[in-house]
């Protein structure tokens, strides 16, 4: 079974400021929301948790699994989507015609940003993830969690049920929320579904 988590929240979090592959850590009430969710899904099996390596995911990992034997990989494909010159910024919606805007309200027409990353090269990494590292996992019985981030998610989500995306923010990925994923079947995605 594939499952799948997004981060504690951060201050950026709280102050709407676009993280992207700015490594922030948790906050107080981050580390407390892993902590609750370690509690509330205690009884669900996990033999691996593959986690992004940015502090914030890394260490919601660490407090949601605390005291269980469940090995914590990391793995560079599971960062978040880089926003590039708009990381740092507070509020984007208040930025007339601020580009980076049409991530959110907007997919399918969204441009990378200077220094950021398309949709394409997020959707390429993360499959790479799913058929060299998941799919061999599920095939073998083994109960997977991902643990990341807002977009790296909602990209891998996509692909497992084959959404397009139109309906990428559809998932609306939640801070600590379990997902269940589900049997993940390998599916080669064509350039115009991303």
């Amino acid at each position: 079974m594939l499952y799948i988590m997004r981060h504690g929240k951060t201050d950026w979090n709280v102050r709407r400021k676009l993280q992207g592959r700015t490594d922030i850590p948790l906050n107080d009430e981050g580390r407390r929301m892993a902590c609750e969710a370690g509690e509330k899904y205690k009884d669900v099996h996990f033999d691996v948790c593959y986690s992004s390596p940015l502090t914030r995911a890394r260490e919601t990992a660490e407090l949601f699994l605390q005291g269980r034997n469940v090995p914590i990989l990391t793995d560079d494909r599971l960062k978040e989507m880089c926003f590039g010159v708009y990381e740092g910024v507070e509020n984007s919606f208040q930025i007339p015609d601020c580009p980076v805007n049409l991530l959110f309200r907007d997919p399918v027409h969204y441009v990378a940003v200077e220094g950021g990353e398309s949709f394409r090269e997020l959707f390429a990494r993360t499959g790479a993830f799913l058929r060299e590292v998941i799919d061999p996992q599920l095939r073998e019985g083994r109960d997977v969690l991902i643990m990341g981030h807002g977009a790296m998610n909602c990209s891998i989500i996509c692909q497992v049920k084959g959404l397009d995306l139109a309906h990428f923010w559809d998932c609306g990925m939640e801070n600590c929320h379990l997902f269940e994923l589900g049997e993940w079947t390998q599916r080669e995605r064509t350039k115009d579904e991303i």
